[in-house]
Parts: structure tokens; C-alpha cells; sequence
């Protein structure tokens, strides 16, 4: 029989313990922010009907797109966010949630992108969405959330940046380029990856700019000082347009909500410049950086999409929301030192010697486990030497050792694997005496 090579797709990955571990802790750490701010799980299909993916993100998003004919001759597409799949999730079951629905999805999505450090063809996104209403409230809770969420992960230095599209669009209208509006914004969201000049070559090349209207847009990207010097700087650029005065509103009223609720100014910048490179938003957009790893990229973007579902449903259905870039934040925070390399979810480890006493084994890790500890028993009976070395490489802390005479007489040896002690505890009673000691351990 011809051996297959193992090897992944390109911009695939497979996750070993070391990397699955913190993964999941940064789910269930996003997933009890969003539940504290009432958001609710929802899941939908990997794939979609292809109609339902093309055109909803952007040019390069449709390039992106994986898509097929499935078996029943169907033109059906993989979901490159967790945006549009809500759009279309909303229409069809809205009736029965009402509204306003808050919602959190933790799902992978495939875009084929060249992949490079801290992007890949297949990701994770962790979403929370408000459907339903137009409220300022919701525009500010937005904000709350991905700084609770930041703190949460802990994560001491990072900006959240925010502007809204109709300053944006109000500056465009003023420029007279609001019809290629997409390709201008396009151009603008790429100015933190390849400069002002080349920015500006694109408008012009792209978007059908004159090289003055690139300039008058690019000033944008000048504007510094507090939130109030920043408005009103723009205050005189965006006079005259209701689209832009409304948006200029809007800002203002979130950066005093997010201040109400205590977030500093050091972590919220009021940055006109960002365009976010999605098609469908509409309002306030939000970008969150690193205040130590600033080139890594934005790992935690969104905004308001207010006309995203109306493709699916005549019914209005605003939304505003964000995504969590899971697997860019994790290889920020494992180049900021914050992921420990565990390769064991379980807190103690017990070795199995004694060949004839494994249904003891098995009663003692089980009345630990009862207590709230989390054991891995040893499977075979080796000698003890070598299950410690496999006990180190695990990265375990305790080790609970049992042999014959520890057995007969009622007892354990609770050994701290790092400091190389031992304490043998009476467990005649039950274990209660050596939970506390394991704990003792694992505290510190």
C-alpha cells in the first residue's frame, strides 16, 4: 500500500495542545463578556447559497470566496465572515426572536487570502451583533464591549479607534466623489499598510479622484489633539452635508456615552482616517490596535450595517457589532508572552505502578474529580520515573502517588512537580485533605 504524506493546505493549520489550550480559553473568556452584556449564541451553516455571500463585502472578498457546485447542482459558497450570514439569519427568523436580538457567534470562516504572519486561509471569528434598532446606545455598548473584552484578556495597552462612514461619505458628497465613494474608502482603509502616497496614487487611478480631492481626503489622517479638538477640526469640513453633520453627531455622542461608563481617552481615539474595507457599513466603524504590537494589525474591527438585510427581507433590520480576530490576537499575545504553552488541561496528574491495584487508582482519581480536580490517570502500569518525565513534559504541577503501602495504609504523597517536595496527606477520611493541599499547590 503507497503511504500517503501527512502535510496541511496551505493556510490551513492543524492545533496541538500548546495551541488549542489558550484558544479556548480566549473563547470562553469572549463568550462570558458578551453574556454579561445579554448577548445570546446563535450558530448558522458553513455553507450558503452562493447569492447569498457575492457582492455583500467587497470586490476582493468575492475573489476570496470559496465556492462550488455541491452535489444537487447547487451554487453554494463558504461563509468568509459571520456578518452576512446574520444578515441573512435575521430576515428568516426574526419574527420569531423579535427585536431588538442580541447575538455572539464563535465560528470559522475561509477567505483565500495569501496567507502571512497572523492570517490565514481558514480563521476564527468571535461576532456579537444588536439587530434590530438605530438606538445611540447600541453604537456605545459596541464600544464597551471590545474594551471589557480587551481588559478581560488582559490586555492593559490598546486603542480602540472609531469613526463613523457618514463623516466619511458627508467629506466624499462636499468632494463631489460620493458615486465612487467604494473605491475611495477602499483606497483610504489601506493607508496604515502602504502610506499616504501610494493611497493617494489609488484614488486617483482607481477611484477617479484629481490628486487635489486625494489630498483634501488624506488630511484626514492629520487631524490630532483630544476628541473635542479632533471635532472640531471637523466641524467646518463636513458643514453643509446632513449626511456628514449626522455622522459628526454620532461620534460625539459615543465618546461622551464611553466616558459616562469610564473608559479613558488613552484607550479610545476618535481616528477619521479608518474606513474599514467592507461594503455595507453605514455608520459608526471601530478598529482596536495594540499599544505593543501596533503592526500586528486591528484585532477587533466592525460597525454599523444598517441596509445589510434588506437584500433578504423588506422588513428594516439595523445592525451595529464587532469580531474578535481570534487567531491574530493569539499570535499577539503569544509574542507578548501571554500564553503559558500548556499541554495538559488537567491540574494533577496520577501515576499508575501498581499492576494490581488499578480499580484503586480509578476509585481515588474519581472521588478527586467529584471534588472539582481535574486528574489524568496514568493508562499503564510503567515504572514511576519514567511517567514523571512524562508528567514534566505535560506540564503538570502535581502528581498524586500511590503505591501498595500508601494504599494499605490510608494515604498519598502529594509531590509539587516544580519544587521537587512531596507531603504525604491521610486520605482515610476521604480526600477532602488532599484537595486542599493540590490547591494549596496551585495557588501558589
Amino acid at each position: 500500500m503507497t503511504t500517503i504524506k501527512p502535510r496541511t493546505l496551505q493556510g490551513f493549520r492543524d492545533f496541538l495542545p500548546s495551541a488549542m489550550i489558550p484558544r479556548e480559553r480566549l473563547i470562553e473568556t469572549a463568550k462570558q463578556v458578551y453574556r454579561s452584556y445579554g448577548f445570546n449564541p446563535i450558530d448558522t451553516p458553513t455553507l450558503e447559497y452562493l447569492e447569498i455571500l457575492l457582492g455583500k463585502g467587497s470586490a476582493e472578498t468575492d475573489r476570496q470566496l470559496y465556492s462550488f457546485e455541491d452535489q444537487g447542482g447547487r451554487n453554494v459558497g463558504m461563509r468568509f465572515d459571520l456578518t452576512v450570514p446574520l444578515a441573512r439569519f435575521a430576515a428568516q427568523h426574526i419574527g420569531t426572536l423579535g427585536t431588538p436580538f442580541k447575538r455572539y457567534h464563535i465560528a470559522p470562516v475561509w477567505r483565500g487570502e495569501r496567507p502571512q504572519k497572523g492570517r490565514y486561509r481558514e480563521f476564527m471569528q468571535c461576532d456579537f451583533d444588536t439587530i434590530g434598532t438605530t438606538s445611540i446606545a447600541s453604537d456605545i455598548e459596541t464600544v464597551l464591549v471590545i474594551h471589557d473584552l480587551m481588559l478581560a484578556i488582559g490586555i492593559e495597552k490598546f486603542t480602540i479607534r472609531i469613526n463613523n462612514r457618514r463623516i466619511l461619505n458627508g467629506l466624499l458628497e462636499k468632494q463631489g466623489l460620493l458615486e465612487n465613494s467604494t473605491l475611495v474608502l477602499r483606497a483610504l482603509d489601506k493607508l496604515p499598510k502602504i502610506g499616504a502616497e501610494k493611497v493617494a496614487e489609488e484614488m486617483v487611478s482607481a477611484a477617479g479622484a484629481t490628486a487635489d480631492q486625494a489630498n483634501e481626503l488624506l488630511k484626514l489622517s492629520e487631524l490630532s489633539g483630544t476628541h473635542d479638538d479632533v471635532l472640531t477640526q471637523l466641524k467646518p469640513l463636513v458643514a453643509g452635508s446632513e449626511t456628514g453633520e449626522s455622522g459628526l453627531e454620532n461620534l460625539s455622542s459615543v465618546l461622551a456615552g464611553a466616558a459616562a461608563a469610564g473608559i479613558s481617552q488613552e484607550r479610545l481615539e476618535l481616528d477619521v482616517s479608518i474606513a474599514r474595507g467592507l461594503d455595507y457599513y453605514t455608520g459608526m466603524i471601530v478598529e482596536t490596535f495594540l499599544g505593543d504590537l501596533p503592526g500586528i494589525g486591528s484585532v477587533c474591527s466592525g460597525g454599523r450595517y444598517d441596509n445589510l438585510a434588506e437584500l433578504y427581507t423588506k422588513q428594516q433590520l439595523p445592525g451595529i457589532g464587532a469580531s474578535l480576530g481570534l487567531d491574530r490576537l493569539l499570535a499577539a499575545m503569544q509574542e507578548l508572552g501571554l500564553t503559558d504553552g500548556e499541554s495538559t488541561v488537567a491540574e494533577v496528574f496520577m501515576p499508575f505502578f501498581d499492576g494490581d491495584r488499578l480499580n484503586d487508582y480509578l476509585r481515588i482519581a474519581s472521588q478527586l474529580r467529584s471534588a472539582g480536580v481535574r486528574v489524568e490517570l496514568y493508562p499503564e502500569p510503567k515504572k514511576l520515573d519514567k511517567q514523571l518525565k512524562y508528567a514534566d513534559k505535560r506540564g503538570f504541577q502535581v502528581a498524586v502517588i500511590m503505591g501498595g503501602s500508601e494504599f494499605d495504609a490510608g494515604s498519598c504523597q502529594i509531590k509539587n512537580l516544580a519544587a521537587r517536595s512531596s507531603s504525604e496527606i491521610d486520605i482515610s477520611g476521604g480526600v477532602d485533605l488532599a484537595v486542599a493541599e493540590i490547591q494549596k499547590i496551585l495557588a501558589g
